[in-house]
């Protein structure tokens, strides 16, 4: 298979897959015993005793046949009670760690079903421009970063946004030359699709003003016809080549920090998007060393699909890692100007951004994606982008009848979903589409978004219920390091629709937000089904496994504003404690 356009790796690193192990079956609970059983049948042996019980806050387990309890008892990994809290004493025992929740709530554990998980870790570990309030600021950071730096060596950051910017433009080479001179010096959007490098770095790049942009690409320009410095999509990989990429155990401990980075805000699990097929070993040794502390859910870059394909899924460590998906790109980002559009940008009426792919190349690899299983993850952020994308699946989808396919359901998803032509809205449950959508996209994105696309196409911008009523399967992810990864803002963005600081803006349509109810569910029990693992995740009730989140108020009840202060207490994998806050449920360091 020849290069294809949509292999856009994400930034510097690249996973996601989705299938819970075939065939795999689950241990049976021990059966619930009546209410008026007392402690003693545990502690005498009758039943054994639950490694962990919780009670005293409320309990959200995304069933609708039982949305709350008082009391979870989990053993072995599994959730083996669940209900009222007098039913619940019957599995302690003398070694049953008892959690009082003490007004905190739990809920299934969340799950990141688009994230980054190598991004996050090397986040804390590169320059984080993420809170650059303006150019002067970048400019600051950068002198001090590259004080620190040996002359001639390369600087890289990321996370700059510079729509809320008082300069109201791009970075472009001259404003980091006169900081940072003597180094290369790259720096990535927030997006992923954008970077500003200085003279420097174009220079050793060989990105010049005679340098013609590669397909999927743009080279930003001055009226000289030089370049400014910002490179679009694919224009990025020459300077990227200029940055040392992490390996071996440092590759590996970055990985193993994202991750933790995760479970210490509450996530159980992360469905990882764009990962080198060269990592997914790697990963899967840190899960038996027990150096993972979440559930990972693989998305491999195309250049692993050939041999995905053979040995799909791939699962390791009793579950806890699964390959099965292959993440591509349609097109760029909305915020570059990059996502294809139907109509030029309001904007920028000479553009209409980016289409990466080939028919014959993405249909070729989706016929035998549906023979073969493994699972199609797309980014699709313009509305042309998303409306190609959903013409040339029902094109693969006729050309490969339904007994030659691998599995009776082939969950594919379009990732991102963010602009929506409104008649393409229906095709996604038609063609059993799932859109894979992150809500804190939206909630910075109502800053930039009217006026690259004008008030008209904003109808079906981030249209969660549309898609929601129209029968479609939705997930909610966080897509960081693009946005900060935080279960905490993705649940208020869903919900609330507004900035941070309450703002909505004309023609945002609210109505477009999630009840509480759908939104637990898009960060629990959807993401299951999305990883084809529904039958052992994302909600609470017996033989479940024992993914818990617990934060310290019950988001599910508070005040909106009020979902973005509460604390992650708790999370529990596989019935294991895998992040606990100094100060959880009240207590002090020594308990």
């Amino acid at each position: 298979m020849r290069a294809m356009n949509f292999l856009m790796p994400f930034c510097l690193w690249a996973l996601a897959a989705c299938g819970g192990p075939s065939g795999e079956t689950i241990a049976p609970a021990p059966e619930a015993a009546p209410e008026a059983m007392t402690t003693e049948r545990a502690a005498e042996g009758a039943i054994p005793a639950a490694d962990l019980v919780f009670w005293g806050g409320n309990i959200h387990t995304a069933n609708d046949n039982q949305p709350t309890v008082q009391a979870v008892a989990v053993q072995a990994g599994r959730i083996v009670f669940a209900g009222p809290q007098a039913g619940a004493e019957i599995w302690i025992g003398a070694h049953t760690r008892v959690v009082d929740l003490n007004g905190g709530a739990m809920y299934p554990g969340f799950t990141d079903s688009h994230v980054h998980v190598m991004g996050v870790g090397a986040r804390e570990r590169t320059l984080n421009l993420d809170d650059v309030t303006s150019i002067a600021d970048l400019q600051a950071r950068i002198a001090a970063a590259a004080a620190e730096l040996d002359a001639g060596s390369v600087l890289y950051g990321r996370g700059w946004i510079e729509t809320h910017w008082p300069e109201g433009r791009f970075p472009n080479r001259h404003d980091l030359d006169a900081v940072a001179p003597d180094h290369a010096v790259i720096l990535t959007r927030a997006d992923g699709h954008a970077s500003v490098a200085n003279s420097l770095a174009l220079q050793q790049a060989g990105i010049g003003v005679d340098s013609v942009a590669p397909d999927g690409g743009e080279i930003l320009r001055e009226a000289s016809g030089e370049p400014d410095g910002m490179l679009i999509d694919a224009a990025q990989y020459a300077v990227y080549s200029l940055i040392e990429q992490p390996s071996g155990s440092v590759r590996a401990d970055t990985y193993a920090q994202g991750a933790q980075v995760m479970a210490s805000l509450g996530w159980t699990g992360a469905h990882d998007m764009s990962v080198p097929y060269e990592d997914v070993a790697m990963i899967e040794a840190l899960a038996d060393a027990g150096r993972l502390p979440i559930r990972d859910y693989i998305s491999i870059n195309p250049g692993g699909y050939s041999r995905l394909a053979a040995e799909t899924p791939r699962i390791a460590a009793d579950g806890l890692v699964i390959t099965r998906a292959v993440k591509m790109y349609m097109d760029g980002a909305l915020g570059s100007r990059g996502a294809a559009l139907l109509e030029p940008y309001s904007d920028r009426p000479e553009s209409s951004g980016l289409l990466f792919p080939e028919g014959d190349e993405m249909l070729g690899v989706m016929t035998e994606a549906l023979r073969s299983g493994v699972q199609i993850n797309v980014h699709a952020i313009g509305d042309r982008g998303n409306r190609v994308l959903l013409d040339w699946i029902e094109e693969a989808m006729a050309a490969v009848p339904a007994d030659e396919r691998a599995l009776p359901e082939h969950r594919w998803r379009d990732e991102h979903s963010q602009i929506i032509e409104p008649t393409d809205i229906p095709r996604f449950a038609e063609l059993g589409v799932i859109a894979s959508m992150q809500p804190s996209h939206a909630i910075g994105d109502l800053y930039f978004a009217p006026a690259r696309l004008g008030a008209e196409r904003l109808a079906g911008a981030y249209a969660w219920q549309s898609l929601l009523d129209a029968g479609a399967h939705l997930i909610g992810g966080s897509d960081a390091p693009v946005e900060r990864g935080d279960p905490r803002i993705e649940f208020y963005a869903a919900t609330a629709r507004a900035s941070l600081d309450g703002f909505q803006g004309d023609d945002w349509h609210g109505e477009e937000a999630l009840s509480r109810q759908d939104a637990l569910k898009l960060f629990t029990a959807w993401p299951a089904h999305a990883s084809f693992r529904e039958d052992e995740l994302g909600t609470i009730e017996q033989g479940r496994i024992a993914d818990l989140t617990i934060f310290s108020a019950d988001i599910m009840t508070i005040p909106e504003a009020e979902i973005l202060t509460v604390q992650p207490w708790m999370t529990v994998v596989d019935g294991e404690v895998v992040f606990e806050a100094p100060d959880a449920f009240h207590q002090s360091d020594e308990g």
